[in-house]
């Protein structure tokens, strides 16, 4: 290690390029087919391949108990490992979970996290197989998803001239907490997709078999993540702002906290845990996906050919 990095905090380099670090380490192996920098890891074993991702949730960072119930936070949790097998066009079928916790928490909230989880797995029919315990001084949830993806998608794959679409919901869970952060418990729609997003799980396989080339879930902001897609396959990806329906929770939210752009919650709000992906030029979208740009050459991601000024989504260390 270089004296400048020993020197440096993990908030000076940041989240990617601290993964960067890490992955300069890790070397690889005949049964890693895909490894670290897409949204799972594809795995080669005697019998078959499987793809698997892992995913924390830290209180007071991810979620807040004094607003959400423990089901609502059991069923985020879940929901955001199952997005990630979901964005590699597969679907979970084991999760193993880890979770601590001050030991005064409630074992009533225990169970009724527990119940979340199993509800949302119940929505993939996957099964919690295990697991581990540990006293800590807030709640925290790490948990490390499997499954199977018959043509696992990754991020590296987008061409020149591809379509660029999403399924899901943008923006209703950042506009929820932007009403949560001022005190606001409505609208509804908009706080409870906060509490517990609702995944598209059909939509990831059913690009893998319309013959989407790239493809990552949507946790940091559209932008952010199609940033992911733009440098893992050395492309440019521009968005036209017109093709997005804003809903009506999200264009409450933004005149109730002082005239917000809601574009802003579409474009660079995370935690719907929609998807992103690319297709040829030719293809016709699965039902359930929405054109809204194109692959272009270059680097970067623009928003109506320009660069964007609003942001662009979530950073760890900031």
């Amino acid at each position: 290690m270089s004296q400048r990095q020993n020197d440096q905090t993990i908030a000076d380099v940041g989240e990617f390029a601290l993964i960067d670090l890490v992955r300069e380490q890790l070397g690889t192996s005949d049964y890693v087919l895909v490894g670290p920098g897409d949204d799972a890891a594809h795995i080669a074993t005697a019998d078959g391949t499987y793809v698997t991702a892992t995913d924390i949730l830290v209180e007071g960072r991810h979620f807040r108990r004094d607003w959400s119930t423990a089901a609502d936070i059991g069923r985020k949790a879940v929901a955001a490992n199952l997005s990630d097998i979901n964005a590699m066009g597969g679907v979970a079928t084991a999760l193993l979970v880890a979770f601590a916790a001050p030991g005064d928490t409630p074992v009533s909230w225990v169970t009724d996290l527990v119940g979340g989880m199993v509800e949302e797995c119940a929505k993939v029919g996957a099964r919690i197989v295990g697991g581990d315990m540990s006293a800590a001084d807030q709640v925290v949830i790490s948990i490390t998803a499997l499954g199977d993806a018959e043509r696992p998608v990754t991020r590296s794959g987008a061409q020149v001239g591809d379509q660029v679409a999403f399924a899901g919901t943008l923006g209703l869970a950042s506009a929820g907490y932007g009403a949560l952060s001022r005190g606001f418990r409505s609208p509804k729609a908009a706080v409870d997709e906060h509490r517990a997003p609702h995944p598209p799980y059909a939509a990831g396989p059913a690009a893998a078999t319309g013959g989407a080339t790239a493809m990552i879930d949507i946790s940091d902001g559209l932008l952010a993540d199609l940033g992911h897609v733009a440098r893992a396959s050395k492309v440019a990806i521009d968005v036209d702002p017109a093709a997005f329906e804003i809903l009506d929770a999200v264009q409450t939210v933004a005149g109730a906290l002082g005239g917000v752009d809601p574009l802003r919650f579409v474009l660079a709000g995370g935690d719907d845990y929609a998807l992103a992906a690319t297709f040829p030029a030719d293809a016709t979208l699965p039902d359930g996906w929405t054109r809204v740009g194109v692959v272009r050459s270059g680097a970067g991601v623009t928003v109506g050919g320009a660069p964007w000024e609003g942001g662009v989504g979530h950073k760890h260390w900031t």
